[in-house]
């Protein structure tokens, strides 16, 4: 197993640092978008590239944007998953740049969730 360096501890500070804003309610809704090799080879890093275009266009700040790896399902990629305080996540599938477009101006900025989209709702251990 490699050693981690010094830049491989910062990068994971970072990022649990930016995962705490979302815990802490400083940030108002989290997206992550899954970017596992069958997410990245459907087209996961223009849906990424979309949601940053949004958030620039749209000067929001109060969103947090992640990535993953994949979720176990390839064949609904390209995935991503919209979590807003206090509500359960939601998982939207077969992304394409319009969609999350769509996703972004309805579900994000106005909270109005996209059923159309939707693979699943609520956390995997909820048992829903």
């Amino acid at each position: 197993m490699a050693k981690l360096t010094i830049d491989d501890l910062k990068r994971i500070k970072e990022k649990v640092q930016k995962e705490d804003l979302f815990r802490a309610g400083t940030k108002r809704v989290k997206v992550t978008v899954h970017m596992g090799t069958c997410g990245i080879a459907s087209g996961a890093k223009e849906i990424l590239d979309t949601v940053m275009e949004e958030m620039s266009q749209n000067n929001v700040n109060d969103v947090l944007v992640t990535t993953s790896g994949c979720i176990g399902i390839c064949s609904r990629e390209p995935l991503v998953t919209i979590e807003e305080q206090g509500k359960e996540p939601i998982v939207y599938e077969y992304l394409t740049k319009n969609k999350m477009r769509q996703i972004f101006k309805q579900h994000i900025m106005e909270g109005k969730i996209q059923p159309d989209f939707i693979m699943a709702r609520g956390k995997e251990q909820d048992g829903r």
